[in-house]
């Protein structure tokens, strides 16, 4: 007996679609069971993934961990160094997928890379240094000054295609750097101009305030994670999972977490300073005085590091998420029995008593003063990378127990063929310096002001 033909085809074409759907399915999800690791290929950088003060941080950390944990998995974070070493690798299947803010390009597409969905939207821009000689405001403008930027960039490409209408136009790739240094070359009146994307941008210029945004040189593209030929179906997944993050808003949280105050950042000048220790510190003051008393600090240097923290505002919240008047995280607050960070009382109370704490632990070899600085370092970054300065000190035929010899080692930390040899990775190596030397100075003027 045969089957009617309108039957058969129903039936074969019914057999094919399954057939078809359960190839899809594992080469994506479904490949993977619970408890099974997801190995991530990212890079060693303030907007992607980094060792805080507080352990593992950074955007992408984040959304990797939430992906994760939506499908029960864990992770393996593999880090490299350059977007060319990082796009190699995924190419040849080697790991699961890339999630290192990469841009998503119609040339890396050409060449057969495949992308997870779109989760963040950035900008190419020339950043210059206010106060140059020269700041371009268009391509042409850029004939003549030196630009550099890093090799297999979207920077790249887009120069390339800009020289088709500027011939004239020239720059260097730079294959042993990344975009924050490059940009702290800039401010170092190193290099005229680099090229930047608009996130990593809004992250550095906190700390280097000189970095000027010249011009735009492309429309807003997307970031998105590359993933392994073997593993493209996963990008079926991903795009459930940054629809349920988005529905929920934890993408918004994240997204303000990181970037939501980059652009009130301030530094804050000693005229203002000056006004506010009128207008603020006497509110403040008993409590300075009682938690100094407790913890053997002097008032007027944890006024200066409260001024540092939360310009004496008990309310204050920074773009990671620590608040309050001594701008605690919340593991540190729990741990040191606070229940509301909001409280001034609390905050002071335990702001010093964890100060202490990090000041014990500084080696005795460490001498006066400069424990304190050292102390305060650590308050900043976190005590392992003091710890890896000490040793690259030591590396460097310095002292490591003083604070004049650390801090010029203290940069290094954010440099690539430094940081990859330490335990503790990338930090922003410089930032506490300019701590220290803040609380150092706020405290001068804090005493000279109130006559301690």
């Amino acid at each position: 007996m045969f089957l009617p033909l309108t039957l058969f085809k129903y039936i074969f074409f019914s057999l094919f679609a399954l057939f078809f759907l359960s190839a899809c399915s594992e080469n994506g999800i479904d490949k993977l069971n619970k408890g099974d690791t997801l190995s991530v290929i990212t890079r060693n950088a303030p907007t992607t993934w980094y060792e805080g003060p507080e352990g593992l941080a950074g955007l992408e950390y984040e959304l990797v961990q939430s992906f994760a944990k939506k499908h029960q998995l864990k992770v393996s974070f593999k880090v490299m160094d350059s977007i060319e070493e990082m796009l190699t690798a995924i190419k040849e299947n080697n790991n699961h997928f890339v999630a290192a803010g990469i841009t998503r390009s119609d040339n890396r597409e050409d060449e057969g890379f495949e992308f997870g969905p779109d989760y963040q939207q950035v900008q190419q821009l020339v950043i210059c240094r206010r106060g140059a000689e020269r700041i371009p405001k268009k391509t042409e403008d850029l004939i003549g000054l030196s630009l550099t930027v890093i090799a297999g960039s979207t920077y790249e490409e887009t120069l390339k295609e800009l020289k088709d209408d500027h011939p004239e136009l020239l720059w260097k790739v730079e294959t042993d750097a990344d975009t924050e240094q490059l940009l702290e070359q800039v401010w170092k009146k190193k290099l005229d101009c680099t090229i930047s994307d608009s996130n990593i941008f809004s992250i550095n210029r906190r700390y280097y305030p000189e970095l000027l945004m010249a011009f735009p040189v492309s429309e807003e593209q997307p970031l998105a994670w590359v993933l392994a030929p073997e593993w493209s179906g996963l990008d079926s997944a991903m795009e459930d999972w940054l629809d349920d993050i988005e529905a929920s808003g934890e993408l918004a949280s994240l997204m303000e977490r990181y970037y939501g105050h980059v652009d009130n950042y301030d530094y804050v000048d000693i005229s203002r300073l000056k006004r506010r220790v009128k207008s603020r510190l006497p509110k403040y003051e008993a409590l300075l005085k009682k938690a100094a008393k407790k913890s053997g600090f002097t008032w007027t240097f944890l006024a200066a590091v409260s001024y540092q923290e939360s310009h004496w505002s008990a309310t204050s919240r920074s773009p990671t998420g620590v608040r309050g008047f001594m701008m605690l995280t919340k593991r540190t607050a729990r741990s040191l029995g606070v229940t509301n960070r909001l409280d001034a009382a609390q905050s002071i109370d335990a702001g010093a008593r964890y100060l202490k704490k990090i000041l014990d632990r500084i080696p005795e070899s460490v001498q006066e003063q400069d424990r304190m600085w050292y102390a305060l370092t650590a308050y900043n970054i976190g005590y392992g990378h003091l710890m890896d300065a000490r040793l690259l000190a030591k590396r460097k035929g310095k002292n490591p127990d003083l604070w004049v010899e650390l801090k010029t080692v203290l940069p290094l930390l954010s440099k690539k063929k430094y940081y990859r040899t330490l335990k503790h990775g990338y930090a922003r190596g410089i930032e506490p310096i300019r701590y220290v030397q803040r609380v150092r100075e706020y405290q001068q003027v804090i005493d000279q002001l109130t006559g301690s």
